[in-house]
């Protein structure tokens, strides 16, 4: 039996999927540092730190947030995770010293507001592609997803899903 288990063939999922994804963070943060006063990243090299730090965070620390604060985000309807957001970049902040500063924590709202449209507009243009390619392949059927269990016709107590049981019973 074969499963297609993933239906997305992005570019930054595959090999060197981390550094494509920590490259498009550091674009963003340095892009993001330029237009909102109050945050500084001192360097490239500060900007992929931070952009590493923030990505661990997200990775390990925001699961933890979200579990612990799901009743209140299911309360503001989601709204809450932009301020799980901007804790995690208050904590980046935080652990990165004078690398990375913000002034406080709306700037830290503001900021992780500004990283998300940012992020987003800079990975247009594979959603882009990953759209079209989705749509030259969209012919394949789901048949060819998921291979059919081969029926014994031999069998006599088998019968196809709309066969009905009626016919069995009179022969």
């Amino acid at each position: 039996m074969k499963i297609v288990l993933r239906f997305n063939d992005s570019f930054h999922n595959g090999k060197g999927g981390f550094v494509v994804r920590t490259l498009i963070m550091t674009i963003a943060i340095l892009i993001a540092t330029r237009l909102l006063p109050g945050v500084e990243v001192h360097s490239v090299v500060a900007a992929i730190g931070t952009a590493i730090v923030i990505s661990a965070l997200n990775n390990v620390v925001r699961p933890l947030l979200i579990f612990v604060t799901l009743p209140l985000s299911m309360f503001t309807l989601g709204l809450f995770l932009f301020i799980i957001n901007a804790v995690i970049i208050w904590l980046a902040d935080q652990l990165l010293g004078k690398w990375f500063e913000v002034d406080d924590f709306s700037i830290c709202i503001l900021f992780s507001l500004l990283l998300i449209a940012l992020n987003y507009l800079i990975e247009l243009p594979n959603r882009w592609l990953n759209r079209r390619h989705y749509e030259e392949n969209k012919n394949i059927s789901r048949d060819d997803s998921f291979s059919q269990i081969d029926s014994n016709d031999d069998d006599p107590d088998h019968f196809d899903d709309y066969e009905d049981l009626s016919d069995n019973q009179q022969q």
